[in-house]
């Protein structure tokens, strides 16, 4: 079977479930919070049931915060160095304030969208043993 067959039909949108994902909710339903406490994933949904506990962000959802924050906090900081005349503790105050806000804002938002994307996907044990949200 292959994808263009056209009897297999995609059960599991993808950019649906991303778009649950980085809500932070469940990627089958939409409702139920994903994440419980900062970053652990619930082993089930509260609205659906669906199964989480098969997931492995590992650290996926570091490295995409790392490179995203890094990428935007890094031009807007050189930007500030030539713009103003900043002292250089005000400047370290400044972006490594922007870093951690940023970065704790990122972090459980990419991890709902990994764990999205696997259960998208089917993959680490979401292959579908169930077949309720179809």
């Amino acid at each position: 079977m292959s994808i263009a067959d056209p009897g297999l039909t995609d059960d599991r949108p993808l950019v649906p479930a991303i778009l649950h994902g980085v809500r932070c909710k469940c990627p089958a339903c939409g409702e139920g919070k994903m994440l419980e406490k900062f970053l652990k994933v619930r082993d089930t949904c509260p609205a659906c049931g669906e199964d989480l506990s098969h997931q492995r962000a590992d650290d996926g959802p570091a490295y995409l915060t790392m490179l995203v924050t890094l990428k935007v906090v890094t031009p807007l900081m050189v930007a500030a160095m030539f713009a103003w005349n900043w002292h250089p503790a005000v400047l370290f105050l400044v972006f490594s304030a922007m870093l951690v806000a940023l970065s704790l804002f990122l972090l459980p938002r990419f991890k709902g969208m990994i764990v999205a994307i696997q259960w998208s996907r089917r993959m680490h044990g979401f292959d579908g043993g169930d077949d309720r949200h179809r």
